[in-house]
Order: structure tokens, then C-alpha cells, then sequence
């Protein structure tokens, strides 16, 4: 693959070829499949190609990797642990809980003396479709100096070689102290010394090392590698290799574009109820427009945002979500999103327009995982300033509700930057909510929905795999 992965076989929309179909007899209106046809045009909303094959010897050793606990400087949880197969690749909550929590997915609890992850564990699913950039923040993004060709936090101590965003994404988790590599003075699960956490937390190379060494001294990982790698000597592996098997496990397992949508979008009609044509019609036209020539929009559509192949992706937007957890770096105890990374406050409270295929099954949404359900996401989005204004804490998971900031000068601070895509209400009806609940319910694959069988049996390390 090439170093920048590419929107994998995007195959072009023949809307064109169809100009006749969509054009109605003199004196009637379009019908909704031409009115919905031509939005998606306009939107560049296209059907996304088959994912290349991954080698399996790659998926195999990013398989074991993603649910093995010796990476973590404790050895106490997984990759998996926040992005669980039975939580849809995600974790089920609105902070995820990292090094020295138990359980898992939604009822996984902090451990003494820890603190929440500041953000939502993102769901992994269709994250290999080749995005431009990761995190809630994009800090993380396709375009970089040196010689890695991407910009991260790294700089340029990132190494040379990694074949795409998901691989350089997979280097950082294991270098946060809240996420994976826990705090100076942690002990392991076994009782011994944690030397991940004792290294400085600007000591890239230097952690990546660690957690080579920890798995290059298991025979089987030994085995995995040289068979993933085969050529490569064991004295030049590095932790990038552990990354791109774990980018390609996740191409491999993860992406699921067999949605109704997608049927849709390669032409069968049939694909999409009524309801969910008109709920689409609603995201990709101008609100109250549709069907009623002359009707005045009531603002521009969702599709403004989320657009293209993916449905998001390539922007940052404030949208209003209210703010919840311990907060990152200067901001705390508030996250400001993108204006924390590129120190600019017209991105202060912004954040990244996430990619929407399967977001049935991703709850809770948003950056701080605000919102329980759909239904209330879309309600958000009818009235931004007064759902921001009424926001109801008791819709939150009790452990995290007293993470909550709705002091007046915090909502004065986010609706002052709010962009002006979200500024005028909708003032949705409830059939209206109702029909882009089905549209967005509409872009689940159904095969996402049991992801059950990537779980292992066990891991090369022989740590304990689903507790």
C-alpha cells in the first residue's frame, strides 16, 4: 500500500447516466429518488470500493496485538479494552477508563487514585476507508514534514515506514499514561515495577522500545513478526511494525460497508423505506425544501458537515456539545477540542466531523459521549443554543455526571464561538426527527452489529483476554 492510503476504490456514482430517470414528466414534481439522487451529487456522496486484501500473516500478529495486555505498561488492559467487539469497536461509554480500571464496556469502573479519559473511545469501525485525520482533536493527520509524511505529536521522532494514518494512529495509545502506560510508581499486575511509566512522557523512542522488548521476548510474538515480516531482521523491528499489523487487522476486520445506503447508493431503490429517503433527503437538502418548490429553507443540511464518501471527516465544527470530563492541557477543566492543538481560538471548542457509516451502533455520541441516543443527537442539532442551555445531566451515567461543566460562563464561551452552520434553529417536528433517525439508522452494516468472533481464545503473553 502506498504510504497515504488512498479512498480505496472509490467507484464513481453513474448519476449522470441516469439524468433521464431523474428528470419528471412536464408539470410533476421530481420524485423523492431523483430529489435524493441529485442531493447526493451535489454532496459527493459515492459508493465506497472493496477494502484491498490485507496479508494475513499481518492480520494475524494485529490481531493478537489488539487484544494482548502486554502492551500496556501495567499489563492490565488492551487496545480491546476500550474498543470491545461487543460494544461495536467501541467501549459503550461517554469517558473511556483506561489503566487501572475493571471490567469492561459499560460497566467498566475507574481504579483508585485514576481519572477518565478526557474523551469517547471513537468506535475503530471503517477507520481504514483512508481519513485524513484521527482523534477527536486531529492531531493526528495525513499530511506532515519529515520523513514519516504525517503531522503528530511526535514531531519527528516519529519513524519512517508506516503505510497509513491507522498504522501512525496505533503508535500513540501506548504512550499515554492515562489511556495505556500508566503513572510513575505503578506497579503491573504481577507486582513488579512498571518501566513504561517511568520513562518521561516526551521519550517516544524510548517507550516504543520497551514495549518491543516486552513482546519480542515472547517466542510466539517472536514468531508472529517473522512471519508478518519475513526478511526483516528481529534487531530491526520497531514498534511501527507492531503498528502496521494492527492498521491492517483492523482494515481486515473492521470495515463494514454493506449498509442499506450503500445498497442505495449502487443503485437499488428498493434499498431505503420511505422514511428513510425522506430523512435523507432532509440531511443531504435544505431544511422544509423538499417536495415544495418555493418553500423557503430553513438552513443549510447536515451534509455540510458530513459529506463525501465517508460522511465526514475533512472538517472541525463547535456544534454546541456541552462539556464533560477533566479537560485537556491548558484548557482543563475544559477540552477546546482543535484550538488546543493549533492554538487558534476560531477552532476553540471545535472538534472533528466524524465519519457516520454504522453510527447506530456507536452511542454515546460526540466527543464526550453527551448523548445516549440518536433521537437526542438530532433534537441537539434542532435547537444547538437551547439544547446546550437545557442540557439534562440525568441523562448521563451516574459516575460521570458530576464531570459536567454548565456554568454560564462555559456556555457563554461555546456559544460564542458556535459555528455558523448550527447557529439558526431547525425547529424540527417529531416526523421530521423521526425520518433522519432512519436515515441514520439506514448506514448500519448489518454484519457490524455481532463482532463477536475476532474475539481470540487467548494472546501470546497468556494474560487474561475478556476481564
Amino acid at each position: 500500500m502506498t504510504r497515504h492510503v488512498r479512498m480505496l476504490g472509490l467507484a464513481a456514482l453513474v448519476l449522470a447516466a441516469a439524468c433521464d430517470e431523474m428528470t419528471p414528466p412536464e408539470g410533476l414534481p421530481p420524485s423523492l429518488d431523483a430529489q435524493l439522487r441529485r442531493s447526493l451529487q451535489v454532496w459527493n456522496v459515492l459508493p465506497i470500493g472493496a477494502m484491498p486484501q490485507q496479508d494475513p500473516a499481518l492480520v494475524a500478529l494485529g490481531r493478537a496485538l489488539m487484544f494482548d495486555k502486554v502492551l500496556s505498561g501495567n499489563r492490565d488492559i488492551a487496545c480491546a479494552t476500550c474498543h470491545q467487539p461487543s460494544e461495536h469497536a467501541a467501549d459503550g461509554l461517554s469517558l473511556a477508563i483506561g489503566t487501572g480500571g475493571t471490567g469492561l464496556g459499560p460497566s467498566r469502573t475507574l481504579g483508585p487514585g485514576r481519572q477518565f479519559v478526557p474523551r469517547n473511545a471513537p468506535s475503530l469501525l471503517n477507520a481504514g476507508l483512508g481519513v485524513f485525520s484521527v482523534f477527536w482533536d486531529g492531531r493526528i493527520s495525513s499530511f506532515g514534514p519529515g520523513p514519516s509524511g504525517f503531522t503528530t505529536p511526535a514531531g519527528t521522532a516519529l519513524p519512517s515506514g508506516l503505510p497509513n494514518i491507522l498504522a501512525a494512529q496505533a503508535m500513540f495509545p501506548v504512550t499515554n499514561r492515562r489511556e495505556m502506560r500508566g503513572e510513575p510508581g505503578d506497579l503491573d499486575v504481577f507486582g513488579n515495577a512498571n518501566e513504561l511509566a517511568q520513562l518521561g512522557d516526551s521519550q517516544w523512542v524510548e517507550i516504543w522500545q520497551a514495549v518491543m522488548r516486552r513482546l519480542l521476548a515472547i517466542p510466539e510474538y517472536d514468531a508472529l513478526f517473522d512471519a508478518a515480516f519475513p526478511g526483516t531482521p528481529t534487531s530491526q523491528l520497531g514498534f511501527q511494525h507492531a503498528a502496521t499489523a494492527l492498521a491492517a487487522f483492523q482494515m481486515a476486520a473492521l470495515t463494514k460497508t454493506g449498509s442499506p445506503f450503500d445498497r442505495y447508493l449502487a443503485r437499488d431503490d428498493a434499498a431505503l423505506s420511505a422514511e428513510a429517503k425522506r430523512g435523507a433527503l432532509l440531511f443531504f437538502g435544505s431544511f422544509g425544501s423538499f417536495g415544495s418548490p418555493g418553500t423557503p429553507a430553513r438552513l443549510t443540511p447536515c451534509a455540510s458537515c458530513h459529506n463525501g464518501p465517508l460522511l465526514g471527516d475533512r472538517d472541525f465544527a463547535n456544534t454546541g456539545a456541552p462539556q464533560l470530563g477533566p479537560g485537556v492541557g491548558a484548557g482543563a477543566p475544559l477540552d477546546l477540542g482543535r484550538g488546543e492543538v493549533v492554538n487558534n481560538a476560531f477552532y476553540r471548542f471545535a472538534f472533528r466531523v466524524t465519519p457516520l457509516r454504522n453510527v447506530e451502533l456507536t452511542a454515546p455520541y460526540f466527543h464526550d459521549g453527551v448523548y445516549p441516543t440518536l433521537e437526542a443527537v438530532v433534537r441537539h442539532y434542532s435547537d444547538v443554543v437551547r439544547a446546550l442551555a437545557e442540557f439534562d445531566v440525568s441523562q448521563l451515567a451516574p459516575a460521570v455526571r458530576d464531570q459536567y461543566h454548565g456554568d454560564p460562563a462555559t456556555l457563554d464561551s461555546i456559544v460564542a464561538r458556535l459555528d455558523f452552520r448550527v447557529r439558526t434553529p431547525l425547529n424540527l417536528t417529531d416526523g421530521e426527527v423521526a425520518d433522519l433517525v432512519a436515515f441514520l439508522k439506514s448506514l448500519t452494516d448489518p454484519a457490524a452489529r455481532d463482532l463477536g468472533a475476532l474475539v481470540p481464545t487467548r494472546v501470546p503473553s497468556g494474560l487474561p483476554v475478556q476481564e
